[in-house]
């Protein structure tokens, strides 16, 4: 409410260029409408953050500086309602309502990103993600978090786009013991090898900031690399995910492609130094695209479809997935001729 800020029940109903909501009585609404918003010129904020104890609302804001709370009843029905919002606020703009929509499911992780920035804020006391005392089974947890608070956190601070992207951020951190999940409903998903399932976009599995532990110097930090490999011409390089040999998890790994020699390295994106912690020679590989109907022999968890093998002269079998199929092919397109 705008005068008493009390929050009521009203019937929404979207049209193309308004926002119209009315009063319910005896379980039915009335016929005429008790207030609107304007659309043109409206801005949408989604996750909204501003009250601590309601997690599942939608903030617009008019061309005449007039704010709108709305809560929804689930984090789907809130997103959902969201897009197409946003949908009618840019309905005179096709191509940004269509590239709305391509975001909403695609992976596409921030060419720089960097998940000690993305800590440093999180623990920030003013803006960072909000630290609770939580119950599970009947024990106490203090200084936790949901893991969907976490989720809704990184989109509303702009370091993910979806909710896709954003649990797998937050996979990356608790990969690289940022975050540790706290409580059964939490570590029982970590038993699972895909990335995308082992961090749980719930409001009842919790999880906690975890300080950065150097961990033990492994075989991969042990992997030498001949210069000469590192120094041919950069062909391509970008974001893929990675399945990973040994517990079949997928990882985000920037992958960079060189000719003369013809190699194809990639790094951590976590670790600040620059030095590869895998690659192989294309000399002799075999590479192709996999079909998106249901998962391939060797492919492990929920994937996301767009995934290509790379076989190499001794029999490794790397699997890799782009953001799109487009980008699966230019990848494709950019490693036969090396091969």
């Amino acid at each position: 409410g705008h005068i008493v800020h009390n929050w009521k029940v009203r019937w929404f109903v979207l049209l193309q260029d308004k926002l119209l909501y009315y009063k319910i009585e005896g379980g039915k609404k009335e016929p005429s409408p008790k207030g609107r918003i304007l659309l043109d010129g409206c801005t949408i904020t989604c996750p909204c953050l501003e009250y601590e104890n309601r997690p599942l609302l939608i903030k617009l804001k008019t061309k005449t500086n007039t704010d709108y709370f709305l809560e929804c009843c689930s984090r789907e029905e809130r997103d959902s309602w969201a897009l197409d919002i946003t949908g009618a606020i840019h309905a005179g703009h096709p191509v940004q309502v269509q590239e709305l929509h391509r975001m909403k499911n695609s992976f596409k992780l921030l060419g720089n990103i960097s998940l000690h920035h993305i800590v440093e804020r999180m623990c920030d006391s003013s803006t960072g993600i909000k630290l609770t005392r939580n119950l599970e089974q009947g024990n106490k947890y203090k200084e936790t978090f949901t893991g969907s608070a976490l989720v809704d956190w990184l989109i509303s601070k702009s370091f993910a786009v979806s909710r896709f992207e954003a649990i797998t951020l937050a996979s990356m951190l608790m990969e690289e013991n940022f975050i540790k999940p706290v409580g059964a409903r939490s570590i029982e998903a970590t038993r699972y090898s895909d990335l995308s399932e082992q961090f749980l976009d719930d409001s009842t599995a919790l999880y906690m900031c975890a300080e950065s532990s150097k961990k033990s110097t492994s075989s991969k930090e042990g992997l030498q690399f001949n210069i000469s490999e590192l120094s041919g011409k950069i062909v391509k390089q970008g974001f893929l995910v990675k399945q990973g040999h040994k517990r079949k998890n997928w990882k985000v790994r920037k992958f960079v492609l060189r000719a003369d020699p013809a190699f194809l390295h990639y790094y951590d994106p976590t670790k600040e130094e620059n030095r590869p912690v895998g690659g192989f020679s294309l000399r002799g590989c075999l590479v192709s695209a996999l079909e998106d109907n249901g998962v391939p022999a060797g492919v492990k968890g929920n994937v996301q479809g767009n995934l290509f093998k790379i076989i190499t002269k001794n029999d490794i079998h790397y699997y890799i997935q782009a953001s799109s199929k487009a980008e699966r092919a230019q990848w494709i397109e950019a490693i036969k001729p090396l091969t």
